[in-house]
């Protein structure tokens, strides 16, 4: 009897967001919607992650209808599933256990089957209430955990040794050994997790650590362990068909025209490999390839965001295989078989080769982060108009990293080190010291109201950077719900009229207020008697600013989060004056002068960029 592998499909979720800009609309879902019933996957990844802020701030979407419209199509054939941060949920800041009971109870109503969650520290205690209420509410808890590398440090210098012998620094010891994940997935398991995951976002895992993993995932859990990877720097398909080999039960894949490059591997080739080694797929290619027709035309529909602009070529996995692909499945297979990855990795990149799948990373393998963090560092340089400060600031991370007490490199902690070492380059270039500029979220994380980080942050570091060397865990007690405000312009209604709506304002605050004022708006002109248009007058041009004072300006292109002053308030030096978002993160501007607040050019939600005068300080 075969041995059955289970296939989780990322594809409407971790497939479009890693090459899509998570850019898929509802009316683009539900054109391949109907095809994923005969499919018979496993489980759907087609929640959480981006998808919930995406589709309200690009698309104009409601993030719970794109759930329920899902699970009114595929009923209880697949199981629905979220990926979601523990504590943080999709935030940056930890939420209470009441926001945690709401929105888990609400995502299982609304059809989800399966969370996934993680922790970007890989402190359990950070994801035990979404545990409890995920089951509680009749969920299944996929916890996962965060693979990741120790960082390649600078080899210790003669002098650094000697200093070492006689008490100074030692060299940083090995953290994430495969003890250190086989740990974490124990506790995990004994906290009442359904089933593990070994979680590659960064597609760093080779084949065979992902084969040693695997094997003892298995030797030490009694859960099923899924396995999931990405194939940006080239291990992605043979480090998914070494988990298979060492006896995962579950991969995630993508579709093809969805797969590869940023993603996750192909279905249709996992499909082939395992043919060929005895192990059964219930899943139905038929309907898959259906659905891959369509998504090909929504590939050329998304042209803007595709982070790769380069296509596979056609295959059919139910047909005979060419010569060339044959030969090749057939050594990759023999490889895996005898143990010899390198020949199973060189043998699958030459079928993906063959096939035009992206080449590997070399930049992000060299680099040893995760894609998505190296593209969002260039994004936000080039927004800087400071591109060449690139390679410095990949040095940087490393150093960056240690500091902050080595978190693992996935969202929101890859964000906020990335970041924070594009803030250190910035520091340098402009003569400044490092960490000069920090980020809201950068102070939380070495305060220690992210969790536990991996090892400790050094009490002086701490100290520097937040003003007190005793680590801090978050505290929910202090946590403030968002404004729900009455909404007169509308008739008194309320910006959020349900629960759902007061989640997605808890969760994604600026996003959601934006999204529903315009539902609200829409809402409240369809309510009115149509009216005859007036004709409108042609606004007169704004005055250009003229500023007597000193002036706080805004020191990157980002969005006004709150104004911190009024007019007329007195000022000290260093104080905060406006809440910045960029880079992905929240930064405090604070006042360079003392003196009284002339004029505010800003307000909350206003997009602004580089250089532009925020506050006027009159001293």
């Amino acid at each position: 009897m075969s041995r059955k592998l289970l296939i989780r499909d990322l594809t409407l979720r971790d497939g479009q967001q890693s090459s899509f800009a998570t850019r898929l609309s509802q009316a683009q879902v539900d054109r391949v919607i109907n095809f994923y019933p005969q499919a018979h996957f496993y489980a759907m990844e087609v929640w959480g992650g981006a998808v919930p802020d995406s589709v309200m701030r690009y698309l104009g979407e409601n993030p719970w209808s794109r759930l329920e419209k899902i699970k009114a199509v595929v009923g209880d054939v697949s199981k629905l599933t979220a990926l979601s941060r523990g504590r943080n949920l999709f935030g940056y800041a930890p939420y209470t256990d009441e926001i945690i009971d709401g929105f888990s109870r609400n995502a299982i109503e609304s059809g989800l089957g399966i969370m996934r969650i993680f922790d970007a520290l890989n402190d359990v205690n950070n994801i035990k209430s979404t545990v409890k209420y995920v089951k509680q509410y009749g969920g299944i808890a996929d916890c996962a955990v965060c693979y990741t590398i120790d960082p390649q440090y600078p080899p210790f210098t003669f002098a650094q040794k000697v200093k070492a012998m006689f008490g100074g620094p030692k060299e940083p010891k090995k953290v994430f050994t495969n003890e250190y994940f086989v740990s974490k997935a124990k506790e995990m398991e004994a906290l009442g997790a359904d089933m593990i995951t070994i979680k590659d976002m960064s597609g760093l895992i080779p084949p065979q650590r992902a084969y040693a993993l695997v094997k003892l995932f298995k030797e030490n859990l009694s859960v099923p362990v899924d396995f999931h990877t990405h194939s940006t720097p080239g291990y992605g398909l043979s480090s998914v068909i070494a988990a298979i080999a060492a006896g995962v039960d579950v991969v995630d894949t993508n579709i093809w025209n969805f797969a590869g490059g940023p993603a996750a591997p192909a279905l249709e080739l996992v499909y082939v490999f395992c043919k060929k080694m005895g192990v059964e797929i219930d899943v139905d290619m038929t309907a898959v390839a259906k659905i891959n027709a369509e998504l090909l035309t929504i590939r050329h529909e998304l042209d803007a965001y595709d982070a790769v602009k380069q296509f596979a070529k056609p295959f059919d996995p139910l047909a005979p295989l060419s010569p060339e692909v044959e030969t090749l499945v057939d050594k990759a297979v023999a490889a895996v078989n005898a143990q010899d990855f390198e020949t199973l990795n060189t043998a699958c990149q030459a079928l993906e080769a063959y096939f035009n799948f992206p080449a590997p990373n070399e930049v992000v393998k060299k680099a040893e982060v995760p894609g998505g963090m190296y593209t969002n560092m260039v994004a936000q340089l080039k927004q800087l108009r400071s591109e060449e400060i690139l390679p410095e600031a990949m040095k940087l991370i490393p150093e960056v990293r240690l500091a902050a007490g080595l978190p693992p490199l996935v969202t929101p902690t890859s964000q906020i080190v990335g970041a924070q070492a594009v803030n250190c380059a910035l520091d340098v270039k402009a003569g400044k010291a490092k960490y000069t500029n920090t980020s809201n979220q950068f102070k939380a994380l070495v305060k220690g109201e992210y969790g536990k980080t991996p090892v400790p942050v050094d009490p002086a570091f701490r100290e520097k950077i937040t003003g007190s060397p005793v680590e801090t865990p978050y505290d929910t007690s202090k946590y403030q719900m968002q404004p729900n405000p009455e909404l007169p312009e509308f008739g008194g209604v309320k910006l959020a009229k349900n629960e759902k709506e007061i989640l997605l304002l808890e969760l994604f605050p600026a996003v959601a207020k934006d999204f529903l004022m315009k539902v609200r708006a829409a809402q409240w002109e369809a309510s009115k008697p149509k009216e005859v248009p007036v004709e409108k007058k042609e606004e007169a041009p704004k005055e250009k600013i003229v500023i007597t004072g000193e002036a706080v300006e805004c020191p990157m292109p980002g969005r006004v989060i709150k104004v911190s002053v009024k007019v007329g308030d007195t000022v000290k030096k260093g104080q905060e004056v406006v809440v910045l978002e960029a880079m992905k993160m929240e930064n405090s501007i604070e006042s360079d002068y003392a003196g009284t607040v002339k004029r505010i050019f800003v307000e909350a939600g206003q997009n602004i960029p580089g250089g532009a005068p925020m506050v006027e300080i009159e001293k």
